[in-house]
């Protein structure tokens, strides 16, 4: 289907998806993601989502919101697998 035909849900549900995906990076250690090749955009988005401290709860959304933007314009399908080999193996 393409993106023209796509419903204000579907897109939703693909944007909600896919920072669920970005938050999961953002919970690993920086010697994983190093691993996955990610997008030196991406990377960056997610080290300084690092840097921020528990208490600052409302810029670690804004963070996480960003890396899900970052989300959109990659494709996510490599990063899914990794994450699934690295499930695997534990």
């Amino acid at each position: 289907m393409d993106e023209e035909r796509k419903s204000r849900t579907q897109k939703k549900n693909e944007d909600r998806n896919l920072q669920r995906l970005g938050e999961q990076l953002a919970a690993m250690a920086p010697s994983q993601l190093e691993t996955m090749e990610l997008p030196e955009e991406l990377m960056e988005a997610i080290q300084a989502a690092h840097a921020i401290k528990s208490k600052a709860h409302g810029a670690r959304r804004r963070q996480l919101q960003r890396i899900g933007a970052i989300m959109r314009h990659i494709d996510p399908e490599p990063i899914q697998d990794a994450l699934a080999r690295m499930r695997f193996r534990a």
